[in-house]
C-alpha cells in the first residue's frame, strides 16, 4: 500500500518490479510470496541430511544449504543468529537495504519509509530466514520495521537480557523510540527519558506466522500465540513521548479572521487531496501551495498533473497558474525545506490545510508516526512559526476505532489509545491529540474526520487502496456482505467541498467536525444492491472473511491482493470488526453548518451516488456488474402477429414473434434504457422453421425520444434482433413504436412497424406486427416473473418498480406528440414559417 500524500519517484527496476508485483502486473503475487516464507520456514523432513551451511562468501551471512542428494536445494537449515542486538540489527539492516531503492537502509530507519512495499517486506522475511535464521512473523515486520527493534524482538524471544538496550542515562532517549531524523532539534525536541522495551516474549525462537490458508477463526495475536487485545506496550509509551513534543511549540496569537488567500496543502496527489485542491480553486481566491515529493519542483509538477488527470481532475493552464509545487516531505524536518523557503511560507501563508498522511492498515504506529503523527506536529509549527495561521488537519473517523466504543459523536470522547489495536489508528489518535494540546498554546486547528470516502458521485473516481472501496468490491464481487452496524461513509466530492467551505469560513475554525455523512445500514446496502441487480447474501463476520478469502485465493484479482493481506492479518481484522460493529457517526455541527453555508446536504451514499464507482470499479477487474448472461432480475413473455413482404410491396405473407424480455439488473435501466430479448421468429418468407434470436434488445425511448416528421412522431421502441435459422443462415430484424398525436394511443403502444433482411445486407421485407389486445396485461403485467432468490416483498417492488418506470417512459412519449400538436394550435404569430404552413 501506498501513501496519501505521495509515492517515491522511479528508483530503479528493483522497486518497479515490487511495485509490480503489489499492483497485480507480475506473474508472482503475494499468495505465491507467502508460500515462498512458509517452504523457507519449514524444517526438513524427519530423518533428511541437511548439508553443512556452506561458508560465508567474503565474511558474509550463512546461506542456504544445498540439497544433500545434488538435486533442487532443499528447505534452508541456518543456526539461529548468536550475536549480539547491534550486530543482529547491522545484519538485518544490510539484507534489507538490497530491498530498497538506495540499496542501503540505517539499522534506526524504518523499511517502509526509505521506500519498501509490502511484497518487498515478505521477500525480506525469507531472506531473514534463509541467510540469517531469524525468522519473524509478517505482522511482526508490519507493526515497526526498524533493524534495531526487529533484532530486540526476536532476540528477546530467546533471551530476554540480550534484547535489552543499554542503560540510558539521565536525559538521553532510546534511539530506537525516537527517531532523531524525523524531528526539527532547533524547534520540536524530542522528550527526555529513556523508553520502556516491550515485555519479553516466550523463549524460544518465534516462528514464522505467515498462513497460506487462513482458517475461518483467525489466530490473534501478532505472533500467532493470542488475539491482540490492546496496543503493545512500546507503542502507548511511543505515543506518550509523541504527544510531549506539542507541548515544545511556539505559542502564538489567533490569526486574522479573513478567507485565506495563501493556502499550503500536503497531500494533492492523493484522492481527498486532489479533489480538495479543485474545490479550493473553485470556490476561493486563494493561491494555493502544494507539498510534493519529487527530486525537483519539475518531477513535482509532473506527479502532481499525473494524480489530478488519473481521478480525472482537470490539470488545465488555469488550474497550474494559482497553483505552486514545492518539492518537500511531511516526513522531514521542515518539511524538507530549506530555511530560506520556511521563512518565506511563515510569513506568506494564510493557513494550512494537512491532508497527507501514510494510509496503510497492516504496519504499526513506528511506521507510520512520521508521516501521520510527527508531520502533523511539523504543520503546528509552521501554523505557530511567524504570522499566526489556522491549521486544518484531516483526522479520521479511525480515532473512535475501539471495538464496543458506544456513541462517535463531534465533541464525544475519544477511543482509548490502549484498546486502539491498528498502527494508522493510534497514529490518527496521537495526531489529533497532539493537536489539541496545541490549542492550549494559541494555535486554532480544526479537526475534520471523514469515515469511509467513497468514489465521486459524478465522474466514479474512486481510491483503490482505500478500505471502503475494497470490501464494497468485494460485496459486489462475491455477492455476500458481512453482517454490520453502520457503514460511515460518504462520496468524495460531498467530503472535499464541505471541507473547503470550513477552510475559507473564519467562523468555523477551530472546531471538531465529522465528515462521514448518512450512514449505510446493512438493510440499506442489500437493498441498493438489489435494485443494482446484486443479490447478495449476509454472512456472519468470520464466515464472511474466511469465504471472501477462499473465493480470492480460487479467483485471484490482482487489485484486491491488498484486501486480502487485511483479512489475513489480525491486526488489521480488528480495525476491520471495529469499523463494521461501531455506531454510527454523528454530524450535528457539520450539518449545521452546511445548512448556514446553503451547501448540498448530506446524502445517504446510496446505490445512485455509487453507479460510476461501481462502473469504473468493474472496468478495473475490482468488482462486476450484472451480465446479460447472468440469471435475469425480471423478465415477462411478449407475443406479436401481422403480415410482411418485399419492401414496397404488399404485406402478405404471415409474421409472428413470440419473446422472452428480460432484465439483468435495474442498473441496466438506469444506465442504458434497456431491455434484453430471446425467443423465436416464424415467418414462411424467410425459412419454413422458427429462426432463433441470437442476440436482442430494445431501447425504451431511443435517443431521449428525440422526436421525428417535426416532432409529430416520437419514437417509444426501438428492438433490434439478431436471427439465425436452421441453416445456419442469419438475419436481422429492426423494429419501431411510434407516439403520434391520434387518438389510437391503445394501439400505437401494441404496433411495431419492422424491416427484415439478411446479415450485412439492406432489408428484404417489411410490415407490421402487433401485441393481442388479449394478451398485453396478461403476459407484460400478470405475467411479470422476478427472481425467485428475492424476497416476497423485493419481487414485489422490482415489479412495482419496473411497471412505474416503464409507464412513466411510454407516458412522456405520448405526450410528446399531442404537446407538440397543442403548442401550434396556439400558435398566434401572424406569419407562419412556409414549413409550419406546409404542415
Amino acid at each position: 500500500m501506498g501513501e496519501v500524500n505521495d509515492a517515491p519517484a522511479d528508483a530503479g527496476a528493483a522497486r518497479r518490479t515490487a511495485e509490480e508485483i503489489e499492483g497485480g502486473g507480475s506473474g508472482l503475487g503475494v499468495a505465491e510470496l507467502l508460500a515462498k516464507v512458509a517452504a523457507a520456514s519449514r524444517p526438513p523432513a524427519a530423518g533428511a541430511d541437511p548439508g553443512p551451511p556452506p561458508a560465508p562468501a567474503g565474511g558474509g551471512l550463512p546461506g542456504a544449504a544445498p540439497d544433500a542428494g545434488g538435486g533442487s536445494p532443499a528447505a534452508p537449515s541456518v543456526p539461529a543468529f548468536t550475536g549480539g542486538p547491534d550486530e543482529l540489527a547491522s545484519a538485518i539492516a544490510e539484507a534489507a537495504g538490497r530491498h530498497l531503492p538506495d540499496g542501503v537502509l540505517s539499522p534506526d530507519a524504518d523499511f517502509f519509509d526509505a521506500g519498501g512495499t509490502s511484497v518487498q517486506a515478505v521477500e525480506l522475511i525469507a531472506a531473514l530466514g534463509r541467510e540469517l535464521g531469524v525468522e519473524l512473523p509478517l505482522d511482526e515486520v508490519f507493526a515497526d520495521a526498524r533493524p534495531r527493534s526487529l533484532a530486540r524482538r526476536w532476540l528477546g524471544a530467546a533471551d530476554p537480557e540480550a534484547a535489552r538496550p543499554p542503560t540510558a542515562g539521565p536525559g538521553t532517549a532510546d534511539p530506537a523510540a525516537v527517531d532523531p531524523a524525523a524531528v526539527d532539534p532547533a524547534s520540536v525536541v524530542p522528550p527526555a527519558r529513556a523508553l520502556p522495551v516491550a515485555a519479553p516474549a516466550p523463549a524460544g525462537p518465534v516462528p514464522v506466522s505467515v498462513p497460506v490458508s487462513v482458517p475461518a477463526s483467525v489466530p490473534a495475536g501478532r505472533g500467532g500465540t493470542g488475539e491482540p487485545a490492546g496496543a503493545r506496550q512500546e507503542d502507548l509509551d511511543q505515543i506518550l513521548a509523541d504527544l510531549s513534543l506539542a507541548d515544545r511549540l511556539p505559542w502564538t496569537g489567533p490569526p486574522e479572521p479573513l478567507p485565506p488567500r495563501c493556502i499550503l496543502l500536503t497531500g494533492a496527489t492523493g484522492f481527498l487531496g486532489s479533489h480538495l485542491l479543485l474545490d479550493l480553486l473553485r470556490h476561493s481566491d486563494a493561491q494555493v501551495y502544494c507539498l510534493v515529493r519529487g527530486a525537483d519542483e519539475e518531477a513535482a509538477t509532473a506527479r502532481l498533473g499525473e494524480a489530478l488527470r488519473g481521478y480525472a481532475l482537470p490539470w488545465s493552464a488555469e488550474v497550474r497558474r494559482r497553483v505552486t509545487v514545492l518539492p518537500g516531505d511531511i516526513r522531514e524536518p521542515r518539511l524538507g525545506l530549506g530555511e530560506e523557503r520556511w521563512e518565506a511560507l511563515a510569513r506568506e501563508l494564510d493557513c494550512i490545510v494537512g491532508v497527507a498522511a501514510a494510509v496503510d492498515f497492516l504496519r504499526g504506529y513506528p511506521s507510520l508516526r512520521r508521516s501521520n503523527v510527527l508531520g502533523a506536529l511539523t504543520l503546528a509549527e509552521l501554523a505557530a512559526t511567524g504570522r499566526p495561521k489556522p491549521l486544518h488537519h484531516i483526522s479520521s473517523i479511525a480515532v473512535f476505532n475501539e471495538v464496543g466504543i458506544t456513541s462517535m459523536g463531534e465533541d464525544d470522547p475519544l477511543a482509548r489509545a490502549d484498546r486502539l489495536i491498528a498502527g494508522y489508528d493510534q497514529t490518527k489518535w496521537a495526531a489529533e491529540v497532539a493537536l489539541r494540546r496545541a490549542r492550549d498554546h494559541g494555535l486554532v486547528v480544526t479537526a475534520l474526520r471523514p469515515g469511509g470516502i467513497g468514489g465521486h458521485s459524478r465522474t466514479g473516481a474512486y481510491n483503490p487502496q482505500d478500505l471502503s472501496s475494497g470490501l464494497i468490491s468485494a460485496f459486489g464481487r462475491f455477492r455476500t456482505v458481512p453482517a454490520f452496524r453502520y457503514l460511515n461513509a460518504a462520496p468524495v466530492d460531498w467530503v472535499s467541498r464541505v471541507a473547503a467551505a470550513i477552510v475559507c469560513e473564519p467562523d468555523a475554525w477551530g472546531f471538531d467536525y465529522n465528515l462521514t455523512g448518512v450512514p449505510n445500514t446493512l438493510d440499506d446496502v442489500v437493498r441498493d444492491m438489489a435494485l443494482g441487480g446484486m443479490h447478495v447474501r449476509v454472512q456472519d463476520w468470520d464466515e464472511w472473511r474466511a469465504d471472501t478469502l477462499e473465493r480470492l485465493r480460487a479467483e485471484p484479482v490482482p487489485e484486491l491482493e491488498f484486501l486480502t493481506r487485511v483479512l489475513q492479518s489480525p491486526t488489521a481484522l480488528k480495525l476491520c470488526e471495529a469499523t463494521l460493529k461501531g455506531p454510527a457517526a454523528v454530524d450535528e455541527r457539520t450539518a449545521a453548518l452546511v445548512r448556514a453555508l446553503g451547501l448540498p446536504p448530506a446524502a445517504r451514499y446510496d446505490a445512485r451516488a455509487q453507479q460510476r464507482t461501481f462502473e469504473r470499479l468493474s472496468r478495473d477487474g475490482l468488482a462486476r456488474l450484472p451480465q446479460r448472461e447472468d440469471p435475469p432480475y425480471l423478465w415477462f413473455p411478449e407475443t406479436l402477429q401481422g403480415t410482411v413482404g418485399p419492401v414496397g410491396g404488399a404485406p402478405d405473407t404471415p409474421c409472428s414473434l413470440a419473446l422472452t424480455l428480460s432484465l439483468a439488473s435495474m442498473y441496466q435501466l438506469v444506465t442504458e434504457r434497456r431491455v434484453d430479448i430471446a425467443g423465436e421468429l416464424l415467418c414462411t418468407a424467410l425459412h419454413p422453421r422458427p429462426l432463433t434470436v441470437e442476440h436482442g434488445d430494445v431501447w425504451v425511448r431511443p435517443e431521449e425520444g428525440i422526436p421525428e416528421e417535426h416532432g409529430m412522431r416520437h419514437p417509444l421502441l426501438r428492438y433490434r434482433l439478431l436471427l439465425r435459422d436452421a441453416d445456419g443462415g442469419r438475419w436481422w430484424l429492426e423494429g419501431r413504436k411510434y407516439a403520434r398525436a391520434r387518438r389510437d394511443l391503445w394501439r400505437q403502444t401494441r404496433a411495431l412497424t419492422v424491416e427484415i433482411g439478411r446479415q450485412d445486407g439492406p432489408p428484404l421485407l417489411s410490415g407490421e406486427v402487433v401485441v393481442p389486445a388479449d394478451s398485453y396485461l396478461r403476459d407484460q403485467v400478470d405475467g411479470i416473473r422476478v427472481d425467485p432468490r428475492l424476497s416476497d416483498r423485493e419481487k414485489r417492488a422490482a415489479k412495482l418498480t419496473w411497471l412505474a418506470w416503464f409507464g412513466a417512459e411510454v407516458g412522456r412519449g405520448l405526450l410528446g406528440p399531442f404537446a407538440r400538436a397543442a403548442a401550434d394550435l396556439l400558435d398566434l404569430r401572424r406569419d407562419q414559417t412556409p414549413r409550419e404552413h406546409h404542415r
